[in-house]
């Protein structure tokens, strides 16, 4: 008997790191139909993560702005992922960073909920996400401290609507445990660990790479190298805080913006060390970091400590400080030859593609056998 399978997403907008697990799901169940708030990918991005597949979305699709503001109309997140009528399929699986995971289901369906991480704006970044968005005072402040209060609440009694959790790394399972008070099983995201190749020639440079937003911590790498000027740093990313980081940047760091996926590969494979200071759910490009043979500085809390082995595969620090970037940077220095580009790669081979596919599938066959 063949099982109707229904793929809820929160929305398709851009080829992100969770789309690229929605990509394998597609693979692995390619007569699901497939649900979301919205779709706005283009032809290119749709046959890549969808296969060409059409979305059925919600009222949030029809809104005014909706392609550029779909964010905006989070209040209505909740009752419009309710309102996706998905009591016809048998299994459900949802990739969740927002509200996928609070879909209708019944005691005749199993949901799966792959969780990227509980909702951030709402739990562990609220505080600065009310900050960066201007709303600590005034009238436009308590009404967005109110409906995120009422998300929060929304958040916590939908996750009873899942029967099994999967996290991306240990550190989000320990936060699903935290917020949801429910166990999760740890399944790393999927790197297309085969699109970068290992070099053992490295160049003199450092490589870090982000967008520009204040929990990537850019500022911090860029501050830490303008005091380390003999010590040349290359930044590839652009956003929000692009300014400030050019205020930031010494004459021995190079800011070259956004760049194609073969200008990156090109940098990582060259890099003598990749620097990441950001605390991430996973750290996607931790690992592309190490595919290309490169050992990672980053700090040791979030996916980066699950990602890198310490003195194998790169160097941790424990503080996001200036003052402990300077440190660790000082410290590969001191060890830099010891780095074995096969090493680094081999643990690599452990985050990709088609690992992750067999692990979700062998999970949800596992779950339905005895569901």
């Amino acid at each position: 008997m063949m099982h109707k399978i229904a793929l809820v997403h929160e929305w398709f907008v851009n080829y992100m790191g969770s789309e690229k697990c929605v990509e394998s799901f597609v693979k692995l169940y390619p007569d699901a139909d497939i649900f979301a708030l919205v779709d706005y990918l283009d032809k290119e991005k749709r046959d890549i993560i969808l296969n060409g597949k059409n979305v059925n979305t919600s009222f949030i699709q029809k809104l005014p702005f909706s392609q550029k503001k779909y964010r905006s109309y989070l209040p209505f997140f909740p009752l419009a992922i309710e309102q996706l009528d998905i009591s016809k399929y048998d299994i459900i699986l949802s990739s969740s960073h927002a509200v996928a995971k609070g879909v209708l289901t019944n005691a005749n369906q199993m949901h799966v909920c792959y969780c990227h991480t509980p909702i951030r704006y709402a739990w562990d970044l609220y505080f600065q996400y009310l900050k960066d968005s201007n709303l600590t005072s005034g009238v436009k402040s308590w009404v967005a401290k109110y409906f995120l209060h009422k998300i929060r609440i929304w958040d916590f009694t939908t996750a009873n609507r899942v029967d099994h959790f999967i996290a991306n790394s240990k550190y989000i399972a320990r936060r699903i445990k935290k917020v949801y008070n429910r166990e999760a099983e740890v399944i790393y995201p999927p790197v297309d660990i085969n699109n970068f190749s290992s070099s053992e020639k490295k160049e003199n440079f450092y490589l870090t790479v982000a967008r520009f937003v204040p929990y990537k911590k850019i500022d911090l790498v860029v501050s830490a190298f303008s005091k380390m000027p003999d010590k040349k740093l290359i930044v590839i990313g652009d956003g929000p805080d692009t300014e400030k980081i050019k205020a930031l940047a010494s004459s021995n760091i190079d800011l070259i913006g956004y760049q194609e996926t073969e200008t990156l590969k090109d940098y990582m494979q060259r890099a003598k060390a990749f620097v990441f200071a950001a605390e991430e759910d996973f750290g996607i490009t931790t690992v592309e970091a190490q595919a290309s043979g490169t050992p990672v500085i980053g700090f040791n809390r979030g996916g980066t400590s699950e990602i890198v082995i310490e003195g194998k595969t790169g160097v941790l620090f424990d503080r996001q400080s200036v003052d402990s970037i300077i440190n660790a940077v000082n410290d590969f220095e001191k060890t830099e030859d010891k780095f074995d580009t096969s090493i680094i790669r081999n643990n690599a081979e452990q985050f990709s593609r088609s690992r992750f596919e067999n692990e979700i599938n062998n999970f949800v066959n596992s779950k339905y056998s005895e569901f």
